[in-house]
């Protein structure tokens, strides 16, 4: 490992995570052009912009968290630099495959008593996957678990399949494709302030300990100059501060959707009412609300990022 040290900024292939991004391009290429055009109905989208969108973005993300130089850095040289790589692969990247993708698709995975859907919808119930999700947490900041994946590659990469399979499921209740397995707004809120108050636990341990609490990282070679201390204050200021953070603005983002649906909402009902007076010109009674209710119709429901066809 510390022949890196002749020259830190040296290319290293990783030919493995290559195969692993063709791959999921793939699948999304013909999920999209194959298996869609045969389950979509005629006229209806298999996809749609924003889902693209949503699958180059985390496709980029996870090749960027994946390949040199981020992986290199963080797995040989700075603790601080593996905490943003496990931030974009547990609250960045599993939220945008989910947004990308379509509700058919998602409905193939799970429908039946398969064993993927089984598991799926154990899994995306919000108690299991909070607890799952915050247990590998702390599992992974464990020092035998970061000593010995630093040495291991293939214990490496194992460790970020269970963080991002984990995180899958703890995002499900908030943006999965699946109406159903989705909790309320006020019930998301809820859901992520607890994600965001149980890492900083961890966070707090590697702020405050003192001396090398990774052995793997407690070498000469010193990158940017940055001492092992620093380095460990750094990764649990980033997990705190920039993990909380993006927490909290999804969960102030939920909380204008809230407020926005109840105004409208408000608003319906003052036109209901207000045309209901106006028709029988007299006081408001029960049955001509309920009549002019069935005469406008349900109002529309404002579209959910990700239910889509």
């Amino acid at each position: 490992m510390f022949a890196a040290a002749v020259d830190v900024w040296r290319f290293q292939p990783h030919p493995e995570v290559w195969l692993l991004i063709v791959g999921v391009v793939a699948l999304g290429y013909y999920a999209a052009h194959v298996i869609g055009p045969s389950v979509v109905a005629d006229g209806q989208p298999v996809v749609t912009g924003a889902q693209t969108g949503y699958f180059a973005a985390a496709v980029a993300l996870l090749w960027v968290a994946s390949d040199w130089p981020m992986h290199d850095v963080s797995e040989e040289y700075l603790y601080s630099v593996h905490m943003i790589q496990h931030l974009l692969m547990t609250f960045v990247i599993p939220p945008l495959f989910l947004l990308a993708t379509p509700q058919w698709l998602a409905r193939l995975v799970v429908s039946g008593d398969g064993t993927a859907g089984v598991w799926v919808r154990r899994l995306a119930r919000p108690l299991v996957a909070g607890i799952v999700f915050n247990a590998l947490i702390a599992l992974s900041h464990a020092p035998v678990v970061v000593n010995a994946s630093v040495e291991s590659g293939p214990l490496h990469y194992g460790v970020h399949v269970a963080l991002f399979t984990a995180a899958l499921a703890m995002w499900m209740p908030v943006c999965g494709p699946l109406p159903e397995l989705r909790i309320s707004l006020p019930g998301q809120m809820i859901y992520l302030f607890l994600m965001s108050i149980i890492p900083t636990i961890p966070a707090a341990w590697l702020t405050f300990a003192e001396g090398a609490v990774y052995s793997a990282y407690d070498h000469q070679v010193r990158l940017w100059g940055i001492g092992v201390a620093a380095d460990q204050q750094a990764a649990g200021l980033i997990m705190k501060i920039v993990g909380g953070t993006f927490l909290w603005a999804i969960i102030a983002l939920l909380f204008y959707r809230w407020a926005s649906q109840h105004s409208g909402d408000n608003v319906n009902m003052r036109t209901v009412t207000s045309s209901a007076s106006e028709a029988t010109g007299s006081d408001l009674t029960y049955e001509a609300v309920v009549g002019e209710f069935d005469r406008l119709g349900d109002p529309p429901r404002e579209p959910i990022p990700g239910d889509g066809s």
